[in-house]
């Protein structure tokens, strides 16, 4: 018998019953002690209820309801908004940008230009381009917690460089109404259409907003009925993070109910301190003495306080003022759960709240490092594969179509903005370093920045054709000047510039000199 002792072994030889019996106890012993501690019901677990849905089946009965309230903390809380903007800032910054590659000859040239005149039209609404449709999607997905794009086409005689148009929806365009079974043996679930094989055909939508209506008026609800709409003409936009989610849930779901006590914590302090404030003086004394202070015409004690005042109290009668407690603890308990707040929304304290006073350099670099790496995952996992992708291939198909591309393969390589800097001077040697080694291309290295390679690369030429034609030398010039400010020299006459033989810097005048002589 394994496990066993001395006397369990006598008791087996004795009575083979009673020490399987006892063995057998044992087991079912040591089975319980090796439980996880979380599964275990008792004092520490009471009220504990815990369900074993599906992702949809808990996302159907609250997706509205938290919708609501954390559209509702966005508008008045302070650090929701301020979550908002952060997470949307990091997420885009000034823009995802798109850098064309194509098996067309000239083809990446020609879709680049096509796509900057196109990406200042795209807005339905006349009001964004490209980087403020990414922006719009981006503060939708986290205050909503999911995003719809429409694609609109348009006809060719009005004047867009691609007939092509997007529509952003928040997700109460959505349906959730309908549900059930499609005839071909699929279903509607929560206003999504599947097919037999659980794939999405189609999304049926409120063509208005349906807080445009007013819920007693019959008739405008009449004409804001949902419409199917084909699945490849609308982008849904969530982060999905359970397997079979259909649906997306607002990244403030952890922290509601804190943001809100937050809120009730902070007014019950404030209020206590107004009424600290009504109380500032206590007259004390016996009934008969004089009133303290004036009196007016009707014989009643006038009580007041002016700057600068002296006053003689009457006999029997005294004065204590009040004295307001001061709140122990306020700015610790906030600063704790303003961190579970941050934590929840997957910001780091310092971002949402804005509160540097506890970081230095090293603290607030390495704070950065976690946030800045889920963020990268965000826009490479989501943001590109879920938004900017799909754009992109719908405007090469519908340019193709519409003959303002010629026919080939047309792929886009895209470059989220770098962060900004803690420290900018190291950052901006690292990537000189990368171009160098050939780890990024300069052109990688300008779209980090959030410009347009092309442009910058056309800018420099004409900068540099203007410096030549004017005669003019500059130590930040490299095709003139070492990365130390030294002039270079020129292998031969014809490989020297129109500029003049004079070094710019009046201390070093003889070194252009000296190696022209070696030349010759």
């Amino acid at each position: 018998m394994p496990n066993t002792n001395w006397l369990d072994r006598t008791i087996g030889l004795v009575s083979p019953n009673r020490g399987l019996k006892r063995a057998r106890a044992r087991a079912i012993t040591a089975l319980i002690e090796r439980r996880y501690d979380g599964a275990k019901v008792g004092r520490r677990s009471e009220g504990w209820i815990t369900a074993s849905n599906d992702a949809n089946a808990e996302i159907s009965t609250d997706l509205i309801r938290l919708r609501n309230r954390s559209r509702d903390l966005v508008r008045n809380n302070a650090y929701a908004a301020k979550a908002v903007f952060a997470l949307a800032a990091n997420l885009v910054g000034t823009g995802i940008i798109p850098r064309a590659r194509s098996t067309h000859e000239h083809g990446a040239m020609q879709a680049d230009r096509l796509w900057t005149r196109w990406s200042q039209q795209l807005d339905m609404d006349g009001i964004s381009d490209c980087r403020g449709i990414h922006t719009l999607v981006a503060r939708t997905l986290v205050d909503r917690g999911e995003c719809f794009v429409r694609f609109l086409p348009r006809s060719a005689n009005q004047g867009l460089a691609v007939p092509l148009q997007l529509q952003v929806l928040e997700p109460d365009h959505l349906d959730a109404s309908r549900d059930g079974a499609t005839s071909p043996g699929g279903w509607i679930q929560q206003g999504i259409e599947f097919d037999r094989l659980g794939q999405r055909v189609a999304y049926w939508l409120f063509p208005h907003h349906p807080g445009a209506f007013s819920s007693t008026n019959r008739n405008t609800h009449s004409i804001n009925k949902s419409i199917r709409v084909e699945y490849h003409d609308v982008l849904h936009i969530f982060d999905r993070q359970r397997p079979g989610q259909i649906r997306g849930v607002t990244w403030f779901a952890p922290a509601i109910v804190k943001l809100r006590d937050l809120d009730d914590y902070d007014d019950a302090e404030l209020m206590r301190k107004k009424i600290e404030a009504c109380f500032v003086a206590f007259v004390t004394g016996s009934d008969d003495a004089d009133p303290l202070g004036d009196v007016d015409s009707d014989e009643a004690p006038v009580e007041r306080f002016e700057p600068g005042m002296v006053e003689y109290l009457p006999p029997g009668k005294d004065i204590k003022f009040g004295q307001p407690h001061s709140t122990a603890g306020y700015s610790d308990y906030m600063r704790v759960q303003l961190h579970a707040v941050a934590s929840a929304v997957g910001l780091t304290y310092e971002l949402l709240t804005g509160d540097l006073s506890q970081v230095n350099y090293s603290s607030i670099r390495a704070g950065l490092i976690e946030f800045r790496r889920r963020i990268k995952q965000l826009q490479t996992q989501l943001l590109i594969p879920a938004l900017c992708q799909p754009v992109w291939q719908r405007f090469i198909q519908t340019a193709q179509a519409a003959g303002t591309l010629p026919p080939g393969d047309y792929w886009a390589q895209w470059t989220p903005p770098r962060f900004e800097a803690v420290d900018p001077i190291k950052d901006v040697q690292a990537d000189i370093l990368a171009v160098r080694a050939g780890l990024m291309t300069l052109k990688e290295a300008i779209a980090r920045q959030g410009y347009d390679p092309s442009l910058v690369l056309k800018e420099i030429s004409a900068t540099f054709d203007e410096l030549d034609e004017l005669g003019i030398v500059l130590d930040t010039d490299p095709r003139k000047s070492t990365r130390t400010g030294a002039d270079k020299p020129f292998d031969t006459d014809d490989d020297a510039p129109n500029a003049p033989s004079t070094s710019s810097k009046s201390n070093e005048p003889s070194k252009v000199s000296d190696v022209e002589k070696e030349h010759e």
